[in-house]
């Protein structure tokens, strides 16, 4: 081989990536101090987007297609390299491919739990995951807002970031929808929708990423209150408590024939389930309702209202002398400012102690 064949075979001829990866959003093509060929061809296939970079700057973009690098196909790296009158030599440029395909398999979770009020359980705490899909939708910010002079840039890379805006959404998002738990299955699409859109709004402009799906796969409770929900709808389910009775019979008898003790041990059989169908029956009798709480005090101090304060607060001051027998106080049924002594919930605090008992009598000699 000669010494030119042994110079064009330091040149670069073609361009193009074999992407035969699953999460690859940018790839540099490596030219390892080769030059790129006047003429070189440039092959963009589809779910591809090729940008050239010359000294920091981007000059070129091609769309998927075969391309023939000549200053024609080449007007702004022409410009910048100085080409007024046509380029014969090869030139040096990076050259980035980027993913324009949709990165389908990625995953999402809040980390920790979110703690939300929720209208049937009160506070709780709730966790959720689910998937969603990555593309990259605007090359020039991808390139210039993550990758910078990264050569190879996977979706794993920005995948922390997006799983920490997700969940931050989410946890917006529930908040602000006032969705019971047990109503959030019913939402799921609807606030899937709603968390791409806010994920979306954060990404667009400056990392020039685009969300086409984010998917809420499951939102969980703690496991303590799943097994008391499960409780809850074991004891629903059994409904009828005669109906239960006549079943744990019909057990027992048939666990009586198969036992060798034959009717005793149906006997005993059927003397349990009695008992336990009665003492269910007796835990889910409807318990006598709590007397109607007492409305709080407001208390004048010095010619001031302070308060409210519960029944049972005021309790402690009038006990500890705080709150004397001719206070005015308002509120616990009373319509109008009373002695504290004077209102019937409050007079009790205020009686005499018993005296003391007598003494026991002396032993007898």
């Amino acid at each position: 081989m000669g010494l030119l064949d042994k110079l064009r075979g330091e040149f670069v001829d073609i361009v193009e990536w074999v992407d035969d990866t699953n999460h690859t959003l940018v790839w540099r093509f490596p030219r390892y101090q080769n030059e790129i060929k006047n003429g070189a061809q440039l092959i963009v296939r589809p779910g591809q987007v090729a940008l050239f970079v010359d000294r920091g700057r981007i000059a070129d973009v091609f769309q998927p297609g075969m391309y023939s690098l000549t200053t024609a196909n080449l007007p702004i790296l022409s410009t910048l390299q100085g080409w007024k009158f046509g380029f014969e030599s090869p030139f040096k440029a990076e050259c980035y491919f980027i993913s324009t395909r949709q990165i389908t398999d990625l995953k999402w979770g809040t980390p920790q739990p979110i703690m939300l009020r929720d209208a049937d359980f009160g506070p709780i705490r709730l966790r959720a995951f689910g998937t969603y899909a990555l593309k990259a939708a605007d090359p020039r910010a991808l390139l210039t807002g993550l990758v910078g002079t990264d050569g190879v840039f996977e979706a794993d890379e920005v995948g922390e970031l997006l799983r920490s805006l997700i969940a931050t959404s989410f946890a917006q998002l529930v908040g602000e929808a006032h969705i019971a738990a047990l109503d959030l299955a019913a939402n799921y699409q609807q606030l899937s929708e709603q968390l791409r859109k806010r994920v979306q709004e954060k990404i667009d402009d400056e990392y020039g990423l685009e969300l086409p799906q984010c998917l809420i796969v499951n939102v969980s409770l703690p496991p303590e209150v799943e097994k008391a929900l499960d409780t809850r709808s074991s004891i629903g389910v059994m409904g009828d408590l005669g109906k239960f009775q006549q079943y744990q019979l019909g057990q027992a008898m048939l666990a009586g024939a198969q036992n060798p003790g034959g009717l005793a041990a149906a006997g005993a059989g059927i003397g349990v389930g009695m008992a336990m169908a009665q003492q269910m029956g007796q835990a889910m009798a409807p318990a006598a309702p709590p007397p109607p709480p007492v409305p709080p005090f407001f208390v004048a101090v010095n010619g001031q209202t302070q308060g409210p304060f519960p029944l049972a607060q005021l309790a402690q001051a009038i006990q500890s002398g705080q709150v004397q027998a001719a206070t005015l106080v308002y509120g616990g049924g009373t319509s109008a400012w009373t002695p504290a002594s004077q209102v019937p919930v409050l007079a009790p605090y205020f009686a005499a102690p018993p005296p003391p008992p007598p003494p026991p009598p002396p032993p007898a000699k």
